[in-house]
């Protein structure tokens, strides 16, 4: 990662299409960055994208030097990795679910529940995992359940599961 300063994950290489050296891509998100002329760095090179088509279950992208199923299988579960920069800006009042990892977790009195630790992906939703003095408390993060978020501040109100 000599290249990237801020480096943001787009997608996990999950698997093999073929035998031309095809990866599978779960995207991070929408997988918006997943596109033709992208160069996301792969298990430590630059590598452009020269197909990506979309399927049910994720991407299916053509790597540059990446020629066959071999190739591809070696890929297996590497990080697709742009630097902040590179990425599309997000619009007014949106944010990337990465941003939210080191936010203050308050309740709806602004009361201090802990930190936001991490996120992960589920079929559903994203879930924000909130670091609490008692213990981690996973929360749906859903309007629900995560009903405001204020990166000027370094806050998003969470009102965790029962």
């Amino acid at each position: 990662m000599a290249d990237l300063r801020d480096p943001v994950t787009i997608g996990t290489v999950v698997g093999t299409h073929g035998v031309r050296g095809t990866v599978r891509v779960k995207p991070t998100g929408t997988g918006e960055h997943l596109r033709e002329g992208i160069s996301p760095e792969v298990a430590g090179a630059r590598r452009a994208i020269k197909n990506a088509r979309v399927t049910p279950k994720g991407f299916l992208l053509d790597l540059k030097g990446v020629n066959d199923r071999r190739a591809a299988a070696a890929l297996n579960g590497e990080a697709l990795l742009l630097d902040r920069a590179e990425l599309d800006g997000p619009g007014e009042d949106e944010f990337y679910v990465g941003d939210l990892v080191g936010l203050t977790a308050v309740d709806e009195a602004g009361e201090r529940l802990g930190e936001v630790a991490e996120t992960f992906e589920t079929a559903a939703h994203e879930v924000l995992v909130v670091r609490a003095p008692a213990g981690d408390v996973l929360v749906p993060f859903t309007m629900e359940h995560a009903p405001g978020v204020d990166l000027k501040s370094g806050r998003v109100t969470v009102r965790p599961p029962e």
